[in-house]
């Protein structure tokens, strides 16, 4: 039996048709795994985007209790966080919330505040910088997160003369 691999013999045609063909598949193949990353991605962003609009919301209406139940005439709006889960000005400890949650975009505890004009916090905000997959069609109480360029301008405050609504005074460094 002869090889065909032998000097003076030219190659099998066959066999080049076969590397091309293998070539190809694994390209083909590459393509199909990128575009399958690519959608699972973005999948996957989408779910947390939801995760933060959730977890935004609890805080919000946290805030929004710790508020309005302010005993006294003269409301007032939490000074941490940790006062939400805990709030000792009653003879028994009311809660708000039943833990501080974790950015569901950073997976830290870590929140940017959004500093109350009277002193406290009035809401919170992502410390992603990450520019958002959801820019409209938003719940009428989260309409003023349309349009932003970064998930750290998704801001949830509680303003009770707008109710949730508009822009808030001004933000604060990150503090849990």
């Amino acid at each position: 039996m002869a090889n065909p691999m032998q000097p003076g013999r030219p190659p099998s045609p066959q066999r080049g048709f076969t590397y091309v063909a293998v070539v190809l598949t694994v390209a083909v193949i590459g393509v199909g795994f990128a575009a399958t990353s690519e959608v699972w991605s973005q999948s996957r962003q989408r779910e947390k985007e939801q995760e933060l609009l959730f977890v935004g919301n609890q805080f919000r209406q946290a805030i929004r209790l710790y508020y309005e139940r302010t005993p006294g005439p003269v409301k007032r709006y939490p000074e941490k966080l940790e006062d939400l889960l805990e709030d000792r000005r009653y003879p028994s400890p009311q809660r708000y919330l039943r833990k501080v949650y974790p950015d569901p975009l950073t997976g830290a505890v870590e929140w940017g505040l959004v500093a109350a004009p009277g002193g406290g916090i009035m809401g919170v905000h992502s410390l992603s910088n990450a520019a958002p997959i959801k820019t409209r069609g938003f719940a009428e109480r989260d309409h003023a997160l349309g349009g932003v360029e970064r998930y750290s301008d998704w801001q949830f405050f509680y303003n009770p003369d707008v109710a949730g609504a508009g822009p808030p005074m001004h933000r604060t460094g990150a503090r849990p």
